[in-house]
């Protein structure tokens, strides 16, 4: 990878969130000094003026070796920003998006004929907790704090981290797992996760409770995939096979199997069973 490469992508996971911390302030009514403030615009403008040169000789670069100008803009956007401030991009305009069908009520590719399975109780009580806290630390510190600049910096970031833990659970309701009516499964957690499992590649279904300890998404030395809610699976998929899946942030692993929460495991691995275990509706012509 050359030098202005590098120095580009630094750019885009560091110097532009930077920036966009000065812009909450703005908004917020905080006074910025107008040396930082002047320093921040110079900062950025030459940001700017690096990611347009590295981007357009990428571009050009791709266009030589006979990409088409969406190919050639995508391939060089892929080079310049990192995967993980892709993804976290992606996974926040989503998780928005979730909160408006969150209030139409309204659920994420859950086709007519399959199986909705959600996977929220464990924590919904926790969410609604975070969002209570957070309003009231909002009101306490308005209490407590006595410069009005720095109340309007914590107000923008309280009511941002409200709209946060909302849209997190909101997508979490609104993508549930999905089992389709061939025996597919789609496991999900939020707009975090998403895992395809043709029925094909699944050897067994069974409830299973299990309460693993780490991060959400766990790859177990022995090829099996944890992914809790709550601290728990009620889930355990075994597949014919490897499969391979994709991390919240990019990394990716193969699974022989895999362990999740469902609200209602029995209905799950019930459609699971039934889908493929049940006798096919072709019958042979008489003859």
């Amino acid at each position: 990878m050359t030098r202005g490469v590098r120095a580009a992508r630094f750019v885009a996971a560091a110097v532009l969130p930077a920036e966009s911390a000065v812009g909450v302030c703005l908004v917020a009514g905080v006074p910025v000094p107008g040396v930082l403030l002047a320093g921040a615009e110079a900062v950025v403008l030459a940001a700017l003026v690096l990611e347009t040169v590295v981007l357009g000789r990428l571009w050009r670069a791709g266009r030589r070796r006979g990409a088409g100008r969406r190919a050639a803009t995508v391939a060089a956007l892929r080079t310049v920003v990192p995967v993980p401030v892709r993804r976290l991009v992606v996974h926040e305009l989503r998780a928005v998006h979730s909160l408006g069908l969150w209030v139409l009520r309204r659920r994420h590719a859950v086709p007519e004929g399959t199986l909705a399975a959600p996977y929220t109780g464990p924590q919904t009580a926790m969410m609604y907790g975070l969002v209570f806290v957070s309003v009231v630390e909002t009101v306490m510190l308005a209490l407590l704090i006595p410069w009005p600049a720095v109340h309007r910096i914590l107000l923008v970031l309280d009511v941002y981290g409200v709209l946060l833990v909302l849209a997190l659970h909101a997508a979490c309701v609104t993508r549930p797992h999905v089992v389709g009516a061939d025996g597919s499964l789609r496991i999900r957690y939020g707009a975090l996760f998403d895992l395809r499992v043709p029925a094909a590649s699944i050897a067994a279904a069974r409830v299973e409770r299990r309460f693993p300890e780490g991060r959400l998404v766990r790859l177990n030395p022995d090829g099996v995939l944890d992914l809790s809610v709550g601290g728990q699976t009620t889930v355990t998929v075994e597949l014919t096979a490897a499969t391979g899946f994709v991390r919240p942030l990019g990394g990716r692993g193969q699974a022989v199997a895999v362990r999740f929460h469902a609200d209602d495991p029995r209905a799950a691995v019930a459609a699971l069973t039934r889908a493929r275990t049940a006798p096919s509706t072709t019958r042979d012509p008489p003859g």
